[in-house]
């Protein structure tokens, strides 16, 4: 609690509200600065500013607090409520962190994908981006969830737009994505609807006692959680509703995948289970069926059907999407056992994949970066032409398998833990055989990176070329964080996981 010693205190009252209103203002800014090297230092101050507010807020809601903050001094229901408790500080901190590492990477990642005249209009659709996000994941109004979405839905779709310059499908991947995140947020706003023409308010916790003193409400109730969970699981990229996410991942410029595939879907579930839990209630009959026999199912089929099509992917990018849509399985898993340590179990794996994705989609940046690698057959000889960029991607790799002392071992020992005290010994099946296929599609990418030669230009081995150190460091800091988690720090992550179950199962309401 040392670090809070030096923090103003009106920052840490503020910084709900702070969080969200710097981005949005600053990014408008940036929009029409003449520099693109200023925009990326305002970006760059932007990030770092809300990631140490964020980490002061998660320590202050470590210590057992939860902070309401009333925007305009407006009591809720009647005005915006701004809650921060134990499910959402870890995700706001997330969201902040890996702006900050991304926008370090971008400085020299940016130049290389992304056209000059459109640099400066990039970092401002990426601070909107963040905005949205953090809004989404900080309001405890309903209807201010689904503005926040829409912002970072629409800047997101510009966003890989914008890697057009280096891979012209990204127009078309930006174009998918916005029509199936319409649809995903069209059917969001027709449940809020039907949530309003049930209770008469907006309020999330006004909509939870509601419903509660009305044991579950009426079929209009049943209606909107089914549109609502729909248009959830289209942001989730939870399968079926997948489709957009493998094009998305894989022609948007570097810096955008690494933040959408470490923080979007992992808002997007936060915003599943404040629904399911805080505003429904799991002891509502549809609840419970929908989460014990649909949403498990589809995590199950996610598992095993995504970590499939990973192994026949010829793209590296598309390989790591698809595997992106199994471990968004392995999330909705531990939620559809309904228990403290199936929550727990799912929440740590939010934590640890977007460190491990991070790392990952970070390195296939550098690869491209250096010799414009995207194939997975274009990774002969890597381990000698860029050691230190292999080996961050080994690391996030095994983590992604769920090799022992790596992060990704620590979340499928707990979900494992949780199945079996649920008596879901099939469970664990699926989830070896899901970490079995990762072993193929992972493997073959570190076989042909060490065990293979490199490739011969007029007769002359390509010589060892490493990334940049501004792309290395951020890379390298996620990587490492992946076994430190698995070592050092499990302890501390699944407290924050125990965290977040207790206020979705003991009542802690926002």
């Amino acid at each position: 609690m040392d670090f809070l010693s030096f923090m103003p205190e009106w920052l840490i009252t503020h910084g709900a509200a702070v969080l969200v209103i710097m981005p949005l203002l600053l990014g408008a800014i940036t929009a029409i600065l003449p520099s693109e090297r200023l925009a990326w230092f305002v970006t760059l101050f932007v990030t770092v500013f809300s990631t140490v507010t964020a980490f002061a807020i998660l320590l202050v809601i470590f210590g057992g607090e939860t902070q309401l903050y009333k925007m305009g001094g407006w009591d809720p229901p009647h005005g915006i409520a701004y809650v921060i408790d134990g499910l959402n500080a870890p995700i706001i901190f997330l969201i902040c962190s890996m702006a900050l590492l991304t926008t370090l990477y971008g400085l020299k990642s940016v130049v290389a994908e992304v056209e000059p005249k459109k640099r400066a209009p990039f970092y401002a659709a990426f601070m909107l981006g963040m905005a949205g996000l953090l809004g989404m994941v900080v309001t405890g109004d309903a209807f201010n969830v689904f503005v926040f979405l829409e912002v970072s839905s629409i800047s997101t779709y510009v966003l890989v737009a914008m890697g057009a310059s280096r891979d012209r499908r990204a127009l078309a991947a930006s174009y998918n994505y916005l029509i199936l995140g319409s649809i995903g947020a069209t059917f969001f706003v027709i449940g809020l609807g039907f949530l309003y023409m049930e209770t008469g308010t907006l309020n999330m916790a006004d909509i939870g006692g509601i419903l509660r003193n009305l044991d579950g409400g009426s079929r209009v109730s049943m209606v909107a959680f089914g549109f609502i969970t729909v248009g959830l699981g289209l942001k989730l990229a939870m399968f079926p509703l997948h489709l957009w996410l493998p094009g998305a991942y894989a022609h948007a410029p570097t810096m955008v995948t690494v933040f959408l595939a470490s923080t979007a879907t992992k808002a997007a579930l936060y915003l599943m289970l404040r629904f399911t839990f805080t505003v429904f209630d799991v002891s509502f009959d549809y609840v419970f069926t929908v989460l014990t026999f649909i949403i498990t199912g589809l995590g199950c089929a996610a598992m095993l059907l995504g970590s499939l099509s990973a192994i026949f992917q010829t793209d590296a990018r598309r390989t790591l999407a698809y595997s992106s849509i199994a471990q968004v399985g392995y999330m909705l898993l531990g939620v559809g056992m309904l228990t403290a340590m199936g929550l727990t179990a799912s929440y740590v794996h939010v934590l640890n994949h977007a460190v491990i994705k991070g790392a990952l989609f970070f390195a296939l940046g550098a690869f491209w970066y250096r010799y414009g690698i995207t194939r997975t057959e274009d990774f002969a000889g890597l381990g000698k032409m860029m050691p230190w960029t292999m080996g961050a991607f080994t690391l996030g790799g095994l983590s992604l398998i769920g090799v022992p002392l790596t992060a990704g071992f620590i979340s499928k020992l707990q979900l494992a833990r949780a199945a079996l005290d649920r008596g879901w010994e099939w469970a664990v099946v699926v989830i070896m055989v899901s970490s079995i296929l990762a072993i193929f599609y992972i493997g073959r990418l570190l076989l042909a990176a060490y065990f293979q030669s490199p490739p011969e230009i007029d007769g002359e081995v390509v010589e060892r070329n490493e990334a940049p150190l501004i792309i290395l460091i951020p890379m390298w800091f996620l990587a490492l964080l992946s076994i430190g988690i698995g070592i050092y720090y499990s302890d501390f992550v699944v407290q924050l996981g125990q965290n977040a179950s207790d206020v979705l199962l003991q009542g802690d309401r926002p």
